[in-house]
């Protein structure tokens, strides 16, 4: 990948974080100092993910994400309950409850969808725009499919396969991540006072938070580490399928059994983890362990081949995102008839396990505030 297209990944995250920047300082100015960063959380990471992935957004009439609605809809599609999946014989049950029906059109609906996107993306390519820096995953992937360089036929297929997996993978795990990290750090304001104290110890005076200003903030690193350790966005990973027949223990596994690896059973697992059920970041001060599946005390993105190939992307979105959130503004819970809300922790079912109850917060700006857009020249 060349450094050109590098830093027009890095020009996308830091416009959409100066968007966001923007609207939560406006918000600052007006009455209704309330906002839903739930709501914030998932908008920009569907944004980053639709650039970088598809070119452009992709705005419904609503002013929500076509691309994130989609993907919210199949996670939560491929999170429900299957009869014919622990019954084959019984699979015309799933026929009757409307799921069978309901995935084939959710599927019908992404399939048109990326038709529009491959079509866009030839049309473009037809009026000669062969700019470098101009280029998305989709337009390398029909750059490869069309020079037959591979050691595979790349069909159409094919290449929606890819993009569902960049799709599915890229934008709900990150929001689910982002907004689990200021749950924990919402609970714990004294984490949050030393993480904020951090960030604006390293940024300093400067207009803005640099890509680079970020691998010097340790123990924001720390702290979304340990977020992920306690609330891995997919806690029960990719599912496996045994080649052969495997002896686990006293246990025997035959052939073509799916297998679950339960993330986040391991990493609260009080034989491996002291203290495992308390947010603790300073435990990875002192502790090298990675997030990369080489220790597999900590997997929140998988092991091995099979683990997820955009951790660098993912992580590189969390923590810049993390870091302007916290180097804007201050951040408190709601008061009603002047009692402060509590926070609420429980849990949704599905793939990706976000907050059952959104995030709201309200920020207050750190600073005497100014346009953001203008400062970065956007």
């Amino acid at each position: 990948m060349s450094l050109k297209r590098v830093r027009s990944f890095h020009s996308i995250r830091q416009e959409e974080v100066a968007d966001l920047v923007n609207t939560i300082r406006k918000t600052c100015e007006s009455k209704t100092s309330c906002v839903n960063l739930t709501e914030m959380l998932i908008a920009i990471s569907n944004n980053i993910s639709s650039r970088c992935v598809l070119g452009r957004k992709y705005d419904r009439k609503d002013g929500s994400s076509s691309f994130g609605v989609l993907g919210r809809k199949i996670l939560m599609l491929f999170a429900a309950f299957s009869v014919g999946d622990y019954f084959p014989s019984l699979g015309w049950v799933d026929v009757l409850t409307g799921l069978i029906p309901e995935i084939k059109a959710t599927f019908v609906a992404l399939d048109a969808f990326f038709d529009e996107v491959i079509a866009e993306h030839n049309r473009r390519d037809m009026k000669g725009n062969d700019q470098v820096d101009n280029k998305d995953f989709v337009d390398i992937l029909l750059q490869l499919q069309e020079s037959g360089t591979l050691e595979f036929e790349l069909t159409r297929d094919s290449l929606k396969a890819i993009l569902t997996d960049m799709f599915i993978g890229g934008s709900d795990t990150t929001s689910t991540a982002l907004e689990w990290t200021f749950a924990e750090l919402i609970k714990n304001p004294n984490i949050m006072k030393r993480a904020q104290e951090e960030v604006k110890r390293v940024v300093g005076r400067k207009s803005k938070v640099d890509e680079d200003d970020i691998n010097q903030m340790s123990y924001l690193k720390c702290v979304i580490k340990e977020s992920l350790r306690l609330h891995p966005p997919v806690p029960l990973l990719v599912p496996r399928k045994t080649a052969s027949n495997v002896k686990l223990k006293d246990y025997e596994i035959p052939p073509k059994t799916m297998v679950l690896l339960n993330a986040w059973a391991i990493q609260r697992d009080p034989k491996l983890w002291e203290n495992p059920e308390e947010f603790i970041p300073e435990r990875f001060q002192s502790n090298q362990i990675d997030l990369k599946g080489q220790d597999f005390e900590l997997i929140p993105f998988g092991i091995g081949r099979r683990g997820c190939p955009g951790i660098s992307f993912g992580l590189a979105s969390v923590e810049f995102i993390v870091a302007n959130l916290l180097y804007w503004f201050n951040w408190k819970l709601p008061q009603t008839d002047g009692l402060i809300q509590e926070i609420d922790m429980k849990r949704m079912n599905g793939i990706t396990v976000a907050k059952k109850i959104p995030l709201h917060l309200e920020p207050t700006l750190y600073s005497s505030g100014f346009n953001l857009k203008s400062k970065l020249g956007i």
